[in-house]
């Protein structure tokens, strides 16, 4: 399957009408939840009926916004400017990817081979990030989704607070990680779209 590139504003009207109706990297970690805790499957089919929403009636899902997400987005360029300079690297905004029935928005995208992943954290959370110098696991799903996605060798994870040291995790690509993760989006989307297909033979029972 080949690589869709959509030039549009994340979190534009347009951005979110890309997004409509296919899981994206974001909530990756979503859909790998199917064999874990009750609440956890409770979320995957919270994110599905979403999506199946978006399917059935043209309109893309709300998005929700909190105080440290808008802090995130008010702080995404000083980040990208503060790794562009320590690592001399020239970061290239992207608007949104999709390969298939699945996609990602990148904070960036790296020359031919990388891309970038930035997280705006509070100071004890980057104080721990910085102490264990690695990956967060509950951002491993969106950054191998994003390299699979892409098709790029690996992935640049910065982790950014002002005041505090800038934490940059060079992610090498993880074939084995990335089969496994898009077995899920197989399933997640087979699922799907049998959701979407009851929904229109319900609406035609209710029809006749």
């Amino acid at each position: 399957m080949s690589l869709q590139i959509f030039d549009c504003e994340q979190g534009s009207r347009e951005w979110f009408e890309c997004r409509m109706g296919i899981p994206t990297a974001s909530e990756f970690k979503t859909l790998l939840s199917v064999k874990k805790e009750a609440k956890d499957k409770i979320t995957r089919q919270t994110y599905m009926r979403k999506l199946a929403g978006e399917i059935l009636t043209g309109e893309p899902m709300e998005s929700y916004s909190n105080g440290y997400m808008e802090r995130g987005k008010e702080l995404e360029d000083e980040a990208r400017q503060a790794y562009a300079l320590i690592y001399d690297a020239d970061p290239q905004r992207v608007g949104f990817l999709r390969r298939g029935d699945a996609g990602c928005s990148p904070d960036s995208l790296i020359g031919e081979h990388a891309g970038l992943e930035i997280k705006i954290a509070l100071p004890h959370i980057q104080i721990e990030r910085l102490e264990k110098n690695e990956l967060p696991a509950e951002h491993r799903a969106q950054v191998q989704g994003s390299i699979w996605i892409t098709g790029r060798d690996h992935w640049e994870f910065v982790s950014y607070c002002p005041k505090l040291p800038l934490l940059r995790v060079c992610v090498p690509r993880d074939d084995g990680y990335i089969t496994t993760l898009a077995g899920a989006v197989d399933e997640f989307n087979g699922e799907l779209a049998a959701l979407v297909e009851r929904m229109r033979r319900y609406g035609m029972k209710e029809a006749a």
